[in-house]
């Protein structure tokens, strides 16, 4: 299998139920009442229950191992720029933008719904698997 390269891109989505957001909520232990209480919720900016920003951000890691190569995380920078509610899809796309040497490669990492959610840029290794 050969590894990433620069220009090498890749995406993966979710949709982001209510379900989601318990399950995650559970998962992580993150119980913040902007994401599990609608009443709650409601009185916020956000006018409702919005998902974890961790949950929103989950497509790039999907997306990320969708590259050519065994994709290990090295580091993830991330911005988060607007919500995501229940009902949204969340659909991130990569893009390798730069090989730095030693089998690390540097990603933008992008999340979007109608617009953007999540950005930032990501270092992984992209190495060949060995069989």
């Amino acid at each position: 299998m050969p590894v990433a390269s620069v220009g090498d891109t890749a995406d993966a989505s979710i949709t982001v139920t209510e379900e989601t957001i318990e399950s995650y909520a559970a998962l992580s232990g993150d119980d913040n009442p902007i994401h599990r209480d609608e009443e709650y919720a409601s009185e916020t900016m956000f006018g409702g229950r919005i998902a974890h920003g961790m949950l929103s951000a989950g497509p790039v890691s999907a997306a990320l191992a969708d590259l050519p190569g065994d994709i290990i995380y090295l580091s993830q920078d991330l911005q988060f720029e607007n919500p995501v509610f229940p009902g949204d899809t969340v659909t991130a796309t990569v893009e390798v933008v730069e090989d730095l040497g030693g089998d690390r490669i540097r990603v933008e990492t992008t999340a979007e719904t109608d617009e953007t959610v999540v950005s930032g840029e990501a270092v992984v290794l992209s190495v060949q698997h060995e069989s």
